[in-house]
């Protein structure tokens, strides 16, 4: 009997992205553009100038109703409360373990209203979660993520890119803010000063049946700006380069924000929420396992789950995510080591039978010169 294959599903742009000859690959679920003119090229226009990603993949939840911020306090880290309408915020929600279920965005629509943008590969985990943890709390829930397109203009002339669409009265966001706009004939326009590359600029959040429009209004305008359409290859190697944490790589449902170097999120004082008991105590009896850098001494790159190894050949800890900085030109990595390990000990990740040496670095590994 043959095993029943999932169908990928499409954002509503993939159409445009085969009439430019983007390479495509499953992604996530999503049929979903790698690259275009190629990852470099791509990665150092967004550092230099400024890249267009679809990022339609991304699941939406709207959350509503006068218990929604009591809601998404116990199910997030971060603190709801500091919210404003017009404001977002980086979170995690952690499940009772202390481990990660999913890192997100949130945004505070209205005084009761909130949207929540979650990662593509978890839309059907988060949903489940939410709904199972929402019944003691009068709030409402919606799954939009079939309605909202995300489009994403990022790098230092993204705000540029969007002044040719808008007009000179388009005033610079503050990161972690966002307004409602219209641009032509689309509306409504979310426009949020966010993003995930360490190049600045902004994540356009629209009708899912106007992506095609503005798609093609931001391509008509990136010349000018030396922009480029950019796919999901130059989407990892940017965050990388920052040391920004991927789910299913830094985040899993096993490891805590704690270990992954993102406690900064958790605001321990504003009350219960899931997951705050296994926190604290893995906080008093300390992580077995920290998130690290690395530069790689040779030319061989590091690669998601390789062993890290000492000097006698012992598994000390393994390789998250590793890449070919296109800004650095040499290759990087993330990792998890014991949180003892001295800052100078000889490490290697393990290659098949060969061993190649790491260096423990701080982050981020761009400092802001890509050449």
């Amino acid at each position: 009997m043959k095993e029943e294959t999932i169908p990928l599903k499409k954002t509503p742009l993939v159409e445009i992205h085969e009439a430019l000859g983007a390479k495509m690959a499953a992604f996530a679920g999503y049929w979903m553009p790698i690259y275009y003119s190629g990852i470099q090229s791509e990665h150092k226009a967004v550092r230099n100038a400024a890249g267009i990603f679809d990022c339609s993949h991304m699941g939406e939840f709207v959350v509503s109703g006068p218990q929604a911020e009591d809601f998404l306090q116990y199910v997030t880290l971060n603190d709801v409360a500091k919210l404003q309408p017009g404001k977002a915020q980086y979170t995690l929600m952690a499940n009772h373990r202390g481990g990660t279920v999913d890192d997100l965005l949130l945004y505070r629509l209205e005084d009761d209203r909130y949207l929540l943008v979650v990662n593509a590969s978890n839309i059907q985990k988060d949903w489940q979660w939410l709904q199972q943890h929402s019944s003691p709390f009068e709030v409402e829930l919606e799954d939009v993520s079939d309605q909202i397109a995300l489009i994403a203009v990022q790098g230092p002339r993204a705000h540029q890119l969007l002044e040719a669409l808008l007009g000179n009265s388009f005033e610079p966001l503050r990161p972690f803010h966002f307004v409602q706009a219209k641009i032509g004939h689309i509306e409504p326009v979310t426009i949020s000063a966010t993003g995930y590359t360490g190049s600045g600029g902004y994540e356009l959040y629209i009708p899912a049946r106007d992506a095609p429009s503005l798609w093609n209004a931001l391509l008509d305008k990136a010349h000018a700006f030396n922009a480029l359409p950019a796919g999901l290859g130059a989407r990892d190697t940017l965050r990388l380069e920052m040391g920004y944490c991927l789910y299913g790589h830094e985040l899993t449902d096993e490891i805590s924000a704690l270990e992954a170097g993102l406690s900064w999120v958790i605001k321990w004082k504003k009350g219960d929420f899931i997951g705050k008991e296994a926190l604290l105590q893995q906080r008093k009896q300390g992580i077995k396992q920290k998130l690290s850098a690395f530069y790689a001494l040779t030319r061989r790159v590091p690669r998601a789950d390789y062993s890290i190894v000492d000097v006698d050949g012992a598994t000390v800890g393994w390789i998250s995510s590793g890449t070919l900085s296109p800004c650095l030109q040499r290759p990087i990595a993330l990792g998890f080591i014991p949180p003892s390990t001295p800052e100078g000990q000889e490490l290697y990740f393990q290659a098949g039978s060969k061993r190649f040496p790491l260096q423990q670095t701080k982050l981020p590994f761009y400092k802001g010169d890509c050449p």
